[in-house]
């Protein structure tokens, strides 16, 4: 099993920036995918950003946070980050981390049900 915790959420202004943090505990390993999925009210959980593997490989994001968003990796700290900049209302949701045991494509990191191990979530609010 493996053990996600996320952290870093919180209420900001827009145009502000937030930083997530995911932190894998248990049977993790450096052959593991990691993404940040969120959830708004009433709507399905969508893919934001993902990282091929925990100890490298290319990174993916969905296009409307293309350029504002980053997703990074601490390996030895088996950490993963979502920094988030110039945020705007619409990115409000609820965050969830998830990893999926091997390597994905940048095209199969989007896929929901790929992801075995989710973290609990934190909570992300943008005010315009």
């Amino acid at each position: 099993q493996v053990q996600l915790v996320e952290s870093g959420g919180g209420l900001v202004q827009a145009g502000g920036s937030l930083r997530l943090a995911c932190v894998a505990s248990g049977r993790t390993s450096s052959v593991m995918s990691m993404a940040w999925f969120r959830q708004a009210p009433g709507k399905e959980r969508e893919f934001v950003a993902g990282i091929t593997s925990l100890s490298g490989g290319s990174t993916g994001y969905r296009d409307s946070v293309k350029d504002r968003f980053t997703i990074s990796r601490d390996t030895p700290k088996n950490t993963v980050y979502l920094q988030m900049n110039t945020l705007k209302p619409e990115d409000t949701a609820t965050y969830y981390c998830a990893a999926a045991p091997g390597y994905t494509t940048s095209q199969s990191m989007r896929v929901l049900k790929l992801y075995n191990f989710w973290g609990q979530g934190t909570q992300v609010t943008v005010a315009s």
